[in-house]
Formats: structure tokens, C-alpha cells, sequence
């Protein structure tokens, strides 16, 4: 007798105005399985996911449950199926403790038993799984990494069967990726099924049993773990062979180029996220500052850049003290900055790529001095389109409708464009295919070549480790302390970003 799959899908297929987003999808997974799900930004898994957590329906396509076909109402429906996804934002009240937050999600599926009962469960699947939490903390005073065990708790809690894990270790330190690695393998033991959707292809490489990797809405492969490899999953899910490795070029890093003295900022709840802060970045260098995200990164970046007032402390920019300046003094001394919201902050969407390309030359005489000089505009708009390889119908074409990794091209172009001395880089590659990051990366390594500094604020190490030459980590708003770029720092640095200190260096 032929075993079932515990969930297929089969034919899968998803239409929006202009876009095929899944193209008669099919997918298969066995209980007792780590599935991984690959794919480029708008390869389809977002909406694949979605379609199987009840979010959207389907336009055809057939689910099949343990052999039966199941049409997927609402995503209340699904936990009722035993099917459940933690999406990359948690879906828990702030106020409530972790037991009642457990409790509400019973609540949402008719089941009202009592908190004793509750918490007396909710500790034993903890302790089952390895997934420790207290259940009677506060989700406001949980770190992020507690937040996300939560939320699969409240799944396996639920009686979920097929748990979808979407990007699950984007916040998470080493330690606690280790952790959730661990209980994932708890839940495969006992015939659980997990859809791992993740960009880390070492990871996938390490947690899944099979891997599927979509590509323009329909299913490229699926491949068994052992014979595949990061090579072959990557020129899967781009089409071409990726680079990997890149030649940091190390040499002698030049005089110091930023210093940041004594650093205190708010945040926008007006609570100092920036404590006390030092740092300081050379010529001709890469510091990667590495961080569990909520830890004063983005204000430290803002704060630099002129975004952010400083309530105490100086910022040293090329021998001048540029606390106070105005962020166009800034711009025109030699600050590039690559925000790590794209699209509500680095661009306006509803301006064409050319507006965006141009809008900090607008107003410096760069591009006519009475007057705009409309031809000039124009040839430099085609200049930076084609020197960074920016896929867009027409310069006219609004912001918006570009893809994340030609939105990001467009950032980088206009920023890099001007031969900045700083360039601070916030989250540069987050939400990029392999692809993207590949040129993203050869961008950053380029400025340094040049003489540039770069500040690169990142919360994925494999990220940090790829072009750093230098990290500092940053825990709750201070720098708490330095390592070098390699395997054997990992632990330690893991350890810093939780916040224990007393660690020491390795040999």
C-alpha cells in the first residue's frame, strides 16, 4: 500500500490584475518532514502560503488533507484542519501574558478550557519541545526570539499537524536559530510536517528533507537534501549560477572617517534606544554592526544620516562635528545612505524611477544652475540605469511597480552615484533574492575598494560575515563589543547579541 501524503497540492493556481502569481502549482508533503520553500521575491511562496492558510483562495487548483480534498475558508478554518503558519509579523497582544495569549487563540476556535489547565500544557510542550518561555511574561517585555516560541506553541497547543515557519530565523540570534533547529526536529520526530520557508540556503540546507524551489509562479524542482547542494539551489531559483564568495580585498584600512562619541537618541516611543554609543569606522572598511533587531540600529543610522535629533553626544565626520548639521550639509559632505524601509522611506513610489534617480540632484546645481536642464537630467538617468543595470520598461515608469531588487538597484545608483565617503547601508539586502544580494554585496565591497567607509547595520551574520571586515555588536543601544568576520567568532558574537558580556575572544 502506497503512503499518503500528509498534504498536496495539486494544480495550485492564483491570478491578480497583470499577474500569474502561482501557475498550477503542485507540492507534496509527508508527515515526519522538514519541506523546504525557495524562491526570488514574487517567485510565489507568500501567495502559495497564503492560499493554504486560508489568507486567499485559490482561482483553481485542488488541497488534499491526509488523501481528502479540503476547501480552506479563513485561517481559523485551517488551524481547525490542523494546519498553521508563524508569519515574520506576530500576531500576539501586547498586554496579555503568554498563557492568555494562548487562551485568546483557543478562544478563536471554541475551545474554552481552564488557565490552570492552560498553563499546566503550555509548560509541559515547552519543556517537550526545548521551547522555553514563562507563561506568565508579558509579550511586551518578551524578546523577539520569545515572541516567536510563542507563537509556535500556541500551534502545537492548537493540535497543528503541517506548521508553515515563514522566514523563522531572520530575528534570531545563532543560539536561538540553534534552539528552534532543535524543535523543529522535535516536531518531525513526532510526525509533525514543516514548510520551511527561508533565503539561507545553508540553513535549508542543514534543517530541511526535501526542498521545492518556485520560479515565476511555478515549480522549478523538488530535490532531496543529499542530492543537492547552496550551488544548485541557488541556479535554481535565479535561473544562473550565483557567486558566493567574494574577495573582500582586505588591506590596510586609512584614517578614521566617523566617529561616534557618547551617543544618546530616542526612539519614536521618546524612550533612549541609543545609550552611551561609541563607534568608529575607516577609510577603506566595512563594519558590519551585528544586532537582534530592536536594539537602537535603526535610530544609530537615522541619527547619523540627520533623520534623528541627538539628545547627548558628537558625531565626528571627517574631522568636523556634524551633530547639528542639516541632512543636505550632510549629503553634500559626503554621507550616502541606504535606509532599510525601500519603499516608505528611500523612494517615492508614486514617482517615476528618473524623479527618483535624480531628486537629491535637483536642488545643488548639479543638473542646471537657473533652471533644470531637462536634457542633462535625461542622460543621467540613462547613465545610471544602464551603470546599474536597472530593469524598468521606461525611466517614466512609477517606483512602485519595480521589483524589490530593482527598487533597491535604483537606491543604490542614486546614493553611490555621488562618490560618497560614508555609506551607511541598513538592511541592505532584507527581502532580496540570492541574485539581488549577489549584486548588492559587489556594490558595498566597490565603495571600499574606493576609499569609501561603509557602516553596514544587519541582523543576518551571514550577511555580515560576506563583506565585513570588522563587527561591532550592538546590544540594547551600546557597542558591546568587536570580533573578527569568521566561524570561529560565532559563538561569542551570538552571546553579545544577547547580551551577555563577560565572553571572551577566541584564539
Amino acid at each position: 500500500m502506497l503512503n499518503l501524503a500528509l498534504l498536496e497540492l495539486k494544480g495550485i493556481t492564483k491570478r491578480f490584475p497583470g499577474v500569474l502569481a502561482n501557475d498550477h502549482i503542485g507540492l507534496s508533503v509527508e508527515a515526519g518532514e522538514v519541506h523546504a520553500l525557495l524562491g526570488e521575491n514574487g517567485a510565489g511562496k507568500t501567495t502559495l502560503m497564503k492560499i493554504l492558510f486560508g489568507i486567499y483562495k485559490m482561482d483553481s487548483g485542488e488541497i488534499l488533507l491526509k488523501g481528502r480534498p479540503v476547501s480552506i475558508r479563513s485561517p481559523r478554518h485551517a488551524l481547525e484542519l490542523g494546519i498553521g503558519m508563524v508569519q515574520q509579523h506576530f500576531t500576539l497582544v501586547p498586554s496579555f501574558s503568554a498563557v492568555e495569549n494562548v487562551m485568546l487563540g483557543l478562544k478563536d476556535l471554541g475551545v474554552v478550557p481552564k488557565i490552570q489547565e492552560v498553563r499546566k500544557k503550555l509548560l509541559r510542550l515547552s519543556k517537550m519541545y526545548g521551547l522555553e518561555i514563562d507563561p506568565d511574561e508579558k509579550v511586551w517585555k518578551m524578546t523577539v526570539g520569545e515572541k516567536q516560541r510563542l507563537e509556535i506553541l500556541k500551534l502545537l497547543y492548537s493540535g497543528a499537524e503541517v506548521l508553515i515557519l515563514d522566514e523563522p530565523t531572520a530575528v534570531l540570534t545563532p543560539q536561538e536559530t540553534r534552539a528552534l533547529f532543535e524543535a523543529i526536529r522535535q516536531m518531525k520526530e513526532r510526525g509533525a510536517a514543516v514548510i520551511f520557508i527561508s533565503h539561507k540556503l545553508n540553513e535549508v540546507m542543514e534543517i530541511a528533507d526535501r526542498v521545492t524551489v518556485l520560479r515565476r509562479g511555478k515549480v522549478v524542482g523538488t530535490v532531496k537534501k543529499e542530492e543537492t547542494s547552496t550551488r544548485l539551489l541557488a541556479t535554481m531559483m535565479v535561473g544562473r549560477e550565483v557567486v558566493f564568495q567574494f574577495d573582500k580585498m582586505n588591506g590596510d584600512a586609512g584614517e578614521v572617517i566617523l566617529k561616534v562619541e557618547g551617543l544618546k537618541v530616542r526612539g519614536d516611543k521618546g524612550y533612549l534606544t541609543v545609550k552611551s554609543l561609541d563607534l568608529e569606522v575607516r577609510e577603506g572598511e566595512i563594519l558590519g554592526v551585528a544586532g537582534v533587531a530592536g536594539n537602537g540600529q535603526k535610530e544609530l543610522a537615522e541619527a547619523i544620516y540627520g533623520l534623528r535629533d541627538v539628545d547627548e553626544g558628537r558625531i565626528i565626520f571627517d574631522g568636523h562635528d556634524i551633530t547639528k548639521w542639516s541632512i543636505p550639509r550632510r549629503i553634500k559632505a559626503g554621507i550616502a545612505y541606504i535606509p532599510q524601509d525601500r519603499k516608505e522611506v528611500a523612494v517615492a513610489p508614486n514617482l517615476s524611477v528618473g524623479e527618483n534617480l535624480v531628486m537629491k540632484d535637483c536642488c545643488n546645481g548639479e543638473l542646471g544652475k537657473m533652471a533644470l536642464d531637462r536634457r542633462k537630467i535625461r542622460m543621467t538617468v540613462k547613465k545610471m540605469i544602464e551603470d546599474f543595470s536597472i530593469k524598468a520598461s521606461s525611466p517614466d515608469l512609477r517606483s512602485r511597480y519595480l521589483s524589490g531588487g530593482n527598487l533597491q538597484k535604483v537606491i543604490l545608483a542614486r546614493e553611490l552615484s555621488r562618490t560618497p565617503k560614508l555609506v551607511i547601508a541598513e538592511h541592505p539586502t532584507r527581502g532580496l533574492d540570492v541574485g539581488a544580494m549577489e549584486y548588492v554585496y559587489s556594490k558595498l565591497l566597490e565603495q571600499k575598494a574606493q576609499g569609501a567607509a561603509v557602516l553596514l547595520l544587519a541582523g543576518d551574520l551571514d550577511e555580515i560575515f560576506t563583506v565585513s571586515d570588522r563587527v561591532a555588536v550592538i546590544y540594547d543601544g551600546r557597542i558591546v563589543g568587536y570580533a573578527e568576520p569568521k566561524e570561529s567568532e560565532l559563538e561569542r558574537i551570538g552571546l553579545l547579541m544577547a547580551g551577555v558580556t563577560d565572553v571572551q575572544e577566541s584564539a
